[in-house]
């Protein structure tokens, strides 16, 4: 499987920047220059070992340039993500790495829950939740194990802290898809 010279910079740099906070900086693959690393870009990083979860973080507004982004928001995947211990230098070889490039949110417009369930693209679309100061996200990826608009619904309001029966005029969805890239 062949990698675009995007995607492949991209995980160099979120490699590199992990393994530097090891002293491992020896281990560093050489980044590539491309046009867009410096472009304004929102990304998730994600780590999984074994195909399990470690850490995911990311940004949802573009704010910084795409190669900053990244190698911010590896950092916080690996050491920052309040659901798991930071991760260790033992575990280094084992964690695959992710990176997810963000389209722009578009919001949509619906009148209620049943109206905003229809107009989900399950496998597509990543979602955003806002009510209030209530906020969360699922990129894309999560409908691989939350497959029904319903399930993938409900299990974005727990993660914004609403229970899964909340409904109100004052919730926005916004939705946004993504080109991702994964370490073999």
């Amino acid at each position: 499987m062949s990698i675009d010279p995007l995607g492949h910079t991209l995980l160099i740099i979120a490699r590199n920047v992990i393994e530097k906070k090891f002293d491992r900086a020896s281990q560093s693959q050489v980044v590539t220059s491309h046009p867009d690393l410096e472009k304004p870009a929102a990304t998730f990083v994600t780590l999984t070992q074994k195909g399990m979860l470690r850490g995911c973080i990311g940004s949802l507004e573009a704010r910084r340039s795409l190669a900053t982004d990244v190698a911010g928001n590896a950092v916080a995947a690996a050491f920052h993500d309040p659901r798991f211990p930071p991760l260790r230098q033992s575990e280094l070889d084992m964690t695959r790495i992710e990176v997810s490039l963000l389209d722009t949110p578009e919001p949509l417009s619906f009148t209620d829950e049943t109206e905003a369930l229809g107009r989900l693209r399950p496998g597509i679309d990543g979602l955003i939740l806002t009510c209030g100061s209530q906020r969360a996200t699922f990129l894309p990826q999560v409908w691989e194990s939350l497959p029904t608009p319903q399930s993938f619904l409900q299990n974005l309001k727990l993660k914004a802290g609403l229970p899964v029966t909340f409904w109100s005029p004052q919730l926005t969805l916004a939705r946004y898809g993504v080109q991702k890239w994964k370490e073999p």
